[in-house]
């Protein structure tokens, strides 16, 4: 039998037939168990968590379904209480699958702690933009006799005189004691 004959012949068309049918019965399967094990159209809505206790966020995901995971917490923000959600993501209102994870970002117990830099026997013109950029903040200008005039001679925190690499949290202010330019006596 020559392959012509074989493509007209009724076998061929039976075979091909029962192929088709096979491949619709097969996909028509396949999408029924994706709907089924995706839960496809059933979707939970993340709530608002920001502001709130990580005891308070655990019970709210536990009863949407939703998993939590704690993703960052290094930078402080004063405006909310010490361990609460300072960000979300997904945000709130957004329609996910259940278990998925909520990422959160928590609010530290405070600022974090900085290294004082050696600024001593500099001008305060220098000293400022160093201790600025760490994110302190300049106190009060204790000025005492000293030859040097405007010469940063110690830095103070809380009245006791700091040492260079002391911790301290940002935005702490630091006292500057300077120099007047006049000689001891």
């Amino acid at each position: 039998m020559s392959i012509i004959n074989f493509l007209t012949s009724k076998t061929f068309f039976k075979q091909l037939g029962l192929a088709i049918v096979a491949v619709i019965v097969l996909c028509f399967i396949i999408f029924k168990w994706l709907n089924v094990t995706t839960n496809h159209g059933n979707f939970k809505t993340v709530p608002n968590l920001k502001g709130k206790s990580i005891d308070v966020v655990k019970i709210e995901l536990e009863d949407n379904d939703l998993v939590m995971e704690i993703q960052d917490s290094a930078n402080f923000n004063p405006d909310y209480p010490k361990f609460s959600v300072i960000d979300q993501n997904p945000p709130a209102g957004e329609n996910v699958k259940e278990n998925r994870k909520i990422y959160i970002t928590l609010n530290p117990s405070g600022y974090r702690k900085v290294p004082v830099p050696n600024i001593v026997n500099r001008t305060f013109r220098q000293a400022r933009p160093t201790l600025e950029a760490l994110n302190f903040e300049i106190g009060k200008k204790i000025y005492i006799d000293n030859i040097g005039r405007d010469e940063v001679l110690s830095l103070r925190y809380d009245g006791k005189i700091l040492k260079p690499g002391t911790l301290l949290p940002k935005h702490s202010k630091i006292d500057v004691v300077l120099g007047n330019g006049n000689r001891p006596n």
